[in-house]
């Protein structure tokens, strides 16, 4: 795969179609090449490691993710998370292509801010997609609605020649002949899709599935700046596409490693 950078940047592993970087996003988005990459997806901290509870398998577990899902350990302002969020997107606009997009999930403690970013930052949301999960955790304090969704939101550059790809005809035949709606059901990651390990925060991979066939075309490059365990990769390796994937944990990035391997020798 073509260098996509500017200046050496720690490489932990890397093919002929994908890239896997060490670091923090902040540092290694500066030394890409500028207006480079045709698609990206960002599922960056929610920041709600709040030493709460949630169920997982039966069992009471912490919502604390890691020291990555936390600005500071005394709690994060939200002052500090909007601070946060322009920065990561106006970095990722340098390199995007003047008709890429943008797919960014989040949640309730961080999607309003996101949204509020991308306009700030000049992009223009073309959609706002409601993941509608059928197996969701329960909600152990019974004190509020089970969360049962999450946001995804897909944006362009708002420029005026800007012309975003869109395969309509793909999303409607994956959808029996009938034009696909913005709410997406579906099932929480699979147990088999985390056999080369685990991310607290990991997607099912046909959610991004339906995100790379939907906004990219064969042999274009596809950014992941939080890349966790690499669904975004698998996904873009899977239907020929190219990645480059960041992520600042040396253990998450060798988790997406083991998977894009075993995608690699699918093919």
């Amino acid at each position: 795969m073509e260098n996509l950078f500017t200046k050496k940047v720690p490489f932990y592993f890397e093919t002929k179609e994908l890239q896997l970087v060490l670091g923090d996003s902040f540092k290694i988005l500066t030394k890409m090449k500028p207006e480079y990459v045709d698609m990206i997806f960002a599922d960056p901290p929610y920041f709600l490691s709040n030493d709460g509870i949630t169920c997982q398998g039966g069992r009471m577990v912490s919502v604390n993710k890691g020291s990555w899902d936390k600005l500071s350990e005394g709690g994060i302002s939200v002052e500090e998370k909007h601070k946060f969020n322009r920065k990561w997107i106006k970095l990722c606009k340098r390199v995007l292509k003047p008709n890429g997009t943008v797919w960014i999930s989040g949640t309730l403690h961080n999607i309003y801010s996101i949204g509020m970013a991308l306009e700030q930052e000049g992009f223009k949301i073309i959609n706002n997609i409601t993941w509608q999960k059928t197996n969701p955790p329960p909600n152990l304090a019974c004190r509020c609605f089970t969360h049962s969704t999450e946001t995804i939101l897909w944006a362009k550059k708002n420029e005026k020649k800007s012309r975003h790809f869109f395969d309509y005809q793909k999303m409607k035949e994956m959808n029996d002949g009938k034009q696909m709606k913005d709410v997406w059901t579906g099932v929480l990651t699979r147990p088999s899709e985390k056999r080369e390990g685990k991310h607290p925060t990991q997607k099912p991979e046909y959610l991004l599935e339906r995100i790379v066939l939907s906004s990219t075309k064969e042999g274009q490059v596809i950014l992941d700046p939080f890349c966790g365990s690499g669904t975004t990769g698998v996904e873009a390796l899977r239907f020929g596409r190219k990645f480059v994937g960041i992520d600042v944990s040396e253990e998450y990035l060798e988790i997406s490693k083991r998977r894009l391997e075993k995608v690699a020798n699918e093919k």
